[in-house]
């Protein structure tokens, strides 16, 4: 079987793009997905396994919820930094 050079670099290419972590999935937001990390956000609880997973995975949508009014109090919190914070899961910079 012959493989064209271009096909071996689109492949390469597409490996090293993996391996780097240059893809990346589509990420669904929804600000309803945070409601694991409530309780964390709302006290000085810490933050479940459950809140940190859900919190990585809607971390790309999180400028997108501080645009929102009524998301921003709480997404803009001292407690919901710290709760990211505690999570390994720092605020973007917007």
């Amino acid at each position: 079987m012959k493989v064209s050079h271009a096909t071996l670099c689109i492949m390469l290419t597409l490996v090293v793009l993996a391996e780097t972590g240059l893809c990346v999935a589509a990420v669904t937001c929804n600000a309803l997905q945070l409601s694991a990390c409530a309780s964390a956000i709302t006290s000085s609880s810490p933050p479940s396994s459950v809140c940190c997973s859900k919190l990585k995975e809607q971390r790309p949508c999180l400028c997108q919820y501080l645009k929102d009014p009524n998301l921003k109090r709480l997404v803009n919190s001292p407690n919901a930094r710290k709760v990211a914070n505690a999570c390994g899961s720092p605020f973007p910079s917007c």
